[in-house]
């Protein structure tokens, strides 16, 4: 059923969970990963469908992109058709399977235990568009040996001469690499960063050419319909937003898990199931979603409209409460600097504006008081809306969305002495599995006398104090800004400044 070792899968695959009968994560009970012969013996052989057909699919079931922006997978379907009509070309589909964010793990689970799946729903879209080029786009190695051996299975390969070529391109493991954008750029040979600009994949994309771009869960969707049809897969899930979702729970549930839940079930009863409670806050759509207070999680279900309702997405499907014991600003904040260090380090919003935000969320912190808490919604302003990309936007909506619902522990740190809580590190990093390692800046005190210049060659790592000394965090530099940190420590006039890696 698997030929693949399970060594080989992804080490950080969580237990799988389904409520009520299993659609996307069927068979998963009876193998790590379901081979071309044991998916097609779960799921069945796949029908084939006209584009007007897999269109009006695609309407009727009402399918959203579950990669974040929840945009209508039926209009993206008739824009690369019509643009591909109007220019009279060829077309290509992405699969984008970057889950750079490290509390979602369900795009990852379904490529490395149902790659079949996933490049069933993709080859509909890419025989209904006529395309000419299918791309995986993966973060991890683990990932790329799961779906270059469903390619192999298929008998699909990226040699010439083919009708479609399909490959599977691996993107470092970055926040950023998530973009769609990015990806599209690195697949054609450049830099795996947004292009700074407005792009429209559906017009020119990969290689030039109309571009079907979606998300893992997305295409898996489109194959479960295919064979269920529309009024079948409707059986499931609330009216107005048939079918399952993919969630990912972490923060203090007992396990990490990815669970399938029909939607209209509300939040509340899935985190009970799972062994946990609402607690102070749940977190909803990732690190770019936003935090719901208790009275909010207890109302809200598994919908975009109820998510809406309270001014939240469950945008990537990553839901993380927190437990009474924790500092949930203190939580946010870790967070918050390693989004900033995640930045592609292309615009200021980015590159100054989110590391100067993690500051000011730390003064506050640090019992900064109101001028503190005035300084981070000032700099949430100014980065929003200003990216080259959404990474600004959404990490701004996470802090302010942390201080706007957690506001009796904002009061303990802005009024008082703060919360006497710890801080756990319960929403997982990339480091969660033990101290990071990097180079780290320090300070000599007994040689700094406020110079400065730090803070000048460095912003976006230093800042002064009223007193004008640098304060800084104590984490590792990303690599984009070593370069500068080792000029700003050549140039401290004290050298009191230094790169210490550890």
């Amino acid at each position: 059923m698997n030929n693949l070792p399970v060594r080989s899968m992804a080490s950080d695959l969580p237990e799988v969970r389904p409520f009520g009968l299993p659609r996307l994560t069927a068979g998963m009970d009876m193998a790590a990963r379901l081979d071309w012969t044991t998916h097609l013996s779960v799921h069945g052989s796949l029908p084939d469908l006209t584009l007007s057909q897999l269109t009006a699919l695609a309407t009727d079931i009402d399918l959203r992109g579950r990669g974040g922006a929840g945009f209508p997978f039926a209009r993206k379907l008739r824009a690369v058709a019509d643009s591909a009509r109007k220019r009279r070309t060829r077309t290509a589909v992405v699969v984008n399977g970057c889950e750079g964010e490290p509390a979602c793990r369900k795009d990852t689970v379904l490529l490395a235990r149902a790659p079949h799946l996933v490049l069933d729903g993709a080859l509909l879209a890419a025989e209904a568009l006529g395309a000419e080029q299918l791309v995986v786009g993966v973060t991890q190695g683990a990932l790329e040996e799961s779906v270059r051996g469903a390619l192999a299975e298929r008998g699909l390969s990226d040699r010439r001469g083919r009708r479609l070529r399909a490959r599977v391109f691996r993107m470092p493991e970055r926040f950023v690499s998530g973009e769609a954008t990015a990806l599209l750029r690195a697949a054609d040979g450049g830099p795996p960063l947004p292009p700074g600009r407005r792009v429209r994949s559906a017009e020119r994309g990969l290689s030039g050419l109309p571009t079907l771009v979606s998300n893992t869960e997305t295409f898996a969707q489109i194959a479960v319909a295919a064979r269920l049809g529309a009024e079948y897969y409707a059986a499931t899930g609330a009216p107005e937003e048939p079918g399952t979702v993919l969630l990912t729970l972490g923060g203090s549930v007992p396990r990490r898990m990815v669970v399938e839940t029909p939607t209209g079930v509300p939040l509340a009863h899935v985190l009970e199931s799972c062994g946990t409670g609402i607690g102070q806050g749940v977190l909803v759509g990732g690190y770019h979603g936003a935090w719901l207070d208790p009275s909010a999680a207890s109302m809200a279900s598994i919908s975009r409209t109820s998510m809406a309702a309270h001014r939240a997405t469950l945008g990537a499907g990553a839901v993380l409460p927190l437990s009474y014991d924790v500092c949930p600003l203190g939580e946010t904040l870790l967070v918050a600097r390693w989004l900033a260090a995640e930045t592609a380090g292309q615009c200021g919003p980015c590159r100054l504006g989110l590391p100067a935000l993690a500051g000011a969320l730390a003064d506050v912190l640090a019992g900064g008081g109101q001028p503190a808490l005035e300084t981070l919604r000032q700099y949430a302003g100014l980065v929003r809306g200003r990216g080259a990309c959404k990474h600004p936007d959404g990490s701004a909506r996470f802090v302010l969305s942390a201080v706007n619902t957690f506001t009796d522990d904002l009061a303990a740190h802005v009024l008082g002495g703060g919360c006497g809580r710890p801080v756990a590190g319960l929403l997982p990093l990339p480091t969660e599995d033990g101290p990071s390692v990097g180079e780290r800046l320090s300070v000599d005190w007994t040689l700094c006398v406020g110079h400065g210049l730090c803070a000048d060659l460095l912003p976006e790592a230093m800042r002064l104090d009223r007193d004008g000394y640098p304060v800084f965090d104590d984490a590792p530099l990303p690599e984009y800004l070593l370069p500068r940190a080792r000029r700003a420590v050549a140039r401290c006039p004290a050298l009191a400044l230094r790169l210490e890696r550890r």
